[in-house]
């Protein structure tokens, strides 16, 4: 079977046009439309179907199509092994939803940068539906949420923003105590589904606040927008892009020590991939300020703590005599 009939096929599902596969693949119409006959023909059943102006797969399509993409992910890998690098290869990351406009894209564009002949493939998805993908090897890693139960052993988790429970009021609110907005306020309530929310859930029954409970939303942009119109107060991640937004919001921190959402990244330790995966982490950890653990080589830690505590001998033999 030729890959690049496999290809052609992939390519004309996901973007549901022969024109536009062939523009994908520098190709003709017609090449591409050939190509996928001819896997057709090989296969012994209809692949593709005409809908409007759109192509779908057949019933027998779908059942293809993601044994084909397993395929061709194969055989990119093998390039990687055989290279023994990463430039070629495809990483399949998963990121939830707040992640895509905060995390993703600063992360991309460095490593874009160092590797661009990369290919991503993202999947959006629920932090516990992402990590439970990472473990069965579906996707090579994912940023999420920082997971409320043990990583399967074979993956690995490394946090890289800290975002603590603030309290976002309208502008005009600015100053006033935020425990005494939370019970007097109308409560724009972050849906209890997520971790942001069940956290602060958490933090209302620990400080005893029943608050005017409005509405319970899930989305951290569209809670704000509805706080800048003056619909209420809401208990929210400490979001960088909500700052950035323009809205007429203000930031009240929490006076008790409030509840931090990690948002990090979780990847498969093993594999041909886990090499991309580390390369992501890498850029992330960069962008994010968040140096890797264990950089300073075990003899220099001793050179550091021997000295130390050479000193501190050499001051307890003083004081002795």
């Amino acid at each position: 079977m030729d890959i690049r009939y496999l290809q052609s096929f992939v390519t004309v599902v996901e973007v549901g046009s022969l024109a536009e596969a062939a523009r994908r693949l520098d190709l003709t119409p017609a090449a591409i439309a050939a190509r996928v006959h001819a896997l057709e023909e090989e296969l012994g059943v209809a692949l593709i179907k005409r809908a409007g102006r759109s192509v779908k797969p057949t019933e027998a399509g779908l059942k293809v199509l993601e044994p084909a993409r397993s395929v061709l992910r194969d055989i990119r890998d093998l390039r990687v092994v055989a290279g023994d690098g990463i430039a070629l290869g495809e990483l399949r990351l998963g990121v939830f939803a707040s992640a895509m406009t905060s995390v993703l894209p600063p992360v991309l564009k460095r490593l874009y940068a160092r590797y661009p002949d990369l290919n991503v493939f993202v999947a959006t998805g629920s932090s516990v539906e992402l990590c439970r993908q990472v473990s069965t090897g579906a996707i090579d890693a994912a940023i999420v949420v920082e997971p409320q139960f043990a990583v399967a052993k074979s993956c690995a988790w490394r946090s890289l923003v800290a975002e603590p429970l603030v309290v976002v009021a309208p502008a005009e609110l600015a100053g006033h105590e935020a425990h005494e907005l939370l019970r007097s306020e109308p409560f724009i309530r972050y849906d209890r589904s997520v971790l942001g929310g069940q956290l602060a859930d958490r933090y209302l029954r620990d400080q005893g606040i029943r608050p005017r409970q409005r509405l319970e939303i899930d989305g951290l942009m569209a809670i704000a927008a509805l706080v800048a119109q003056g619909l209420g107060v809401a208990l929210l991640p400490d979001w960088t892009p909500l700052w950035q937004s323009g809205l007429a919001i203000a930031r009240i921190p929490l006076p008790e020590r409030p509840p931090v959402r990690h948002v990090g990244l979780i990847w498969g330790e093993y594999g041909p991939r886990a090499s991309l995966a580390r390369a992501f982490l890498a850029e992330a950890e960069a962008v994010f300020a968040r140096p890797a653990p264990q950089q300073v080589p075990k003899q220099t830690i001793k050179q550091i703590i021997k000295p130390a505590a050479s000193s501190r001998r050499k001051k307890q033999i003083a004081d002795a005599g």
